[in-house]
């Protein structure tokens, strides 16, 4: 695929505002359960279902995207998934039920897999000689928008309520729609079909799973910081609520921070450098804050696992896009598939673990799984250069 001009820039904005989109929807579920209890009112183990659905539907829309744009372009699905993103937050504004609320999830979920995916691989395609850097960006959009929906919800919650705030959220993805109708886009990468053998090449590339691999390690890493940090230093340095949460925020902040550095740098190390050492300050990191037993050192380390983090996932993807050009879409389906895994599983071993011997010794899977992203690191590094897709 040629080098992208001029006439992708409007491309690369509906891009952005895709994946601004989509953190919103990584972000709505937790942000929007509270109300959500209070408006239709059901139980606990309800709320559990509600995770298990969208995380499944979001699964589904990993694994199926991938094809689809590789058979027939990006533009068609990226426009359905929004406006079905945008469906979805409309049938929670008008939810009275709870199986309204879990069929709008589960759509969110399918929807929001697919516009993910979707995102990633068509800014690899059209990036191709700057793919780290790009899609170290295309995170931090990612971020704001996990950012915005609670900040939204935390300030304007009492005073307009849940439904005028689903409603503005709908309103949120009219601009990347239009955005997805109007912009240029590539033409479909494969318009006369993928054959089996093709497809079974890819499958049976180990660089494939390495990758899929690496990024179940990292995405269970940043599901399980994300979600346990706050619960940790209550639990170890005995941190107020609202302090916790600040500390949060840094670490997000420190992620969104560190992709914007590397969408700077990138083109001056090489991406296997970028994974590695980021992988080792994540470790050396998480080790500290786990024997630290000071409050100010462990929001300076909460900080430093977000920097050490923020590389890793679009870095890995940018190598895998490398790699697998000719059939991005359908090796980032997979790839996707096998990170949103880790995703789910990591989070809840820790849990597990927390749940008897306390969140730090938890936290000791993400030390290991840094660990084992280096070594995977290494290992595809070797096997890139004897086997080039």
């Amino acid at each position: 695929m040629s080098t992208p001009g001029s006439s992708y820039r409007g491309l690369q904005t509906s891009i952005f505002a895709g994946a601004f989109v989509f953190g919103i929807v990584m972000s709505s579920l937790g942000s929007l359960l509270p109300a959500l209890f209070e408006v239709v009112g059901f139980e606990k183990v309800d709320a559990g279902r509600l995770f298990l659905l969208m995380n499944f539907g979001m699964l589904m829309g990993s694994l199926l995207f991938g094809p689809i744009c590789d058979r027939f372009g990006f533009r068609a699905l990226l426009a359905t998934s929004i406006l079905f993103v945008g469906g979805s937050f409309a049938m929670l504004a008008m939810a009275r039920e709870y199986n309204t609320i879990l069929g709008s999830l589960a759509l969110l979920g399918l929807a929001g897999g697919a516009l993910n995916g979707g995102t990633n691989a068509l800014l690899n395609d059209i990036s191709p000689d700057r793919r780290a850097s790009a899609l170290n960006r295309l995170g931090i959009f990612f971020g704001c928008g996990a950012l915005f929906t609670p900040f939204l919800i935390g300030s304007l919650l009492e005073r307009a309520g849940l439904r005028l705030i689903l409603v503005w959220l709908v309103a949120l993805t009219v601009a990347p729609f239009v955005l997805f109708i109007i912009a240029q886009f590539p033409p479909p990468k494969h318009q006369r079909g993928i054959s089996r053998g093709a497809i079974g090449k890819i499958l049976a590339n180990p660089l494939l799973f390495l990758f899929g691999l690496l990024l179940f390690f990292q995405s269970g890493n940043e599901f399980t910081m994300g979600g346990w940090i706050s619960t940790y230093l209550g639990e170890r340095l005995h941190f107020e609520p609202r302090n916790a949460a600040y500390v949060l925020a840094g670490y997000w902040g420190a992620l969104m921070a560190g992709r914007w550095i590397v969408s700077r740098v990138a083109a001056s190390f090489a991406a296997h450098i970028l994974v590695s050492g980021s992988a080792l300050l994540a470790l050396v990191a998480v080790v500290g804050l786990i024997l630290t037993g000071s409050p100010v050192g462990a929001a300076v380390l909460v900080a430093c696992v977000g920097l050490g983090f923020a590389a890793i996932f679009p870095t890995t993807l940018a190598q895998a896009g490398t790699v697998f050009a000719e059939f991005s879409g359908t090796a980032f389906s997979v790839i996707f598939v096998v990170a949103l895994t880790g995703g789910m599983s990591a989070p809840w071993l820790v849990g597990r673990i927390a749940q008897n011997h306390g969140v730090g010794t938890g936290f000791w899977i993400t030390v290991a799984s840094c660990g084992a992203i280096v070594a995977l690191q290494v290992l595809i590094r070797i096997l890139a250069r004897r086997n080039p897709a």
